[in-house]
């Protein structure tokens, strides 16, 4: 009896596997790139409808200089003392409102910090505002 040869048929082109793996590799990282959520601060800016109104006692207000540093009315903060001022101040008032003023030429990196160390207190109300140009207003 005469066996029967089989012959395996080349791939025409060479390629072929590297195109498949760079097609699903395209595919994978589209994918993956829907997952990338940027966990920034989040804003609820409050609504034109409805304004909220805050009373002077549930408000603190801290500013922060153009060399970064954090005053609360004419005492220096550091973050500690921001911390136990907050938490003593959530305590009493549990509707409290932290009102942060900005000098303009305050660093960026230093605002973004104070962002930071202001979301690890949780304070849910939060607002900002640029100081006007040489006056620090209260």
């Amino acid at each position: 009896m005469k066996l029967k040869k089989f012959f395996t048929r080349k791939a025409d082109d060479p390629m072929a596997a590297l195109n498949d793996l760079s097609f699903l590799l395209i595919i994978y990282f589209l994918v993956i790139a829907g997952f990338n959520t940027n966990f920034g601060f989040l804003l609820n800016l409050p609504s034109t409808d409805k304004p909220l109104i805050i009373q002077r006692e549930d408000l603190l207000k801290v500013s922060l200089d153009a060399s970064g540093a954090l005053y609360y009315g004419e005492q220096v903060l550091n973050g500690e003392d921001l911390e136990v001022l907050v938490t003593e101040n959530l305590k009493s008032h549990p509707n409290l409102t932290l009102s942060l003023k900005i000098h303009p030429e305050t660093e960026y990196q230093n605002f973004v910090s104070t962002i930071e160390l202001i979301r690890k207190l949780k304070v849910e109300n939060f607002s900002f505002s640029t100081m006007k140009e040489g006056v620090q207003s209260d």
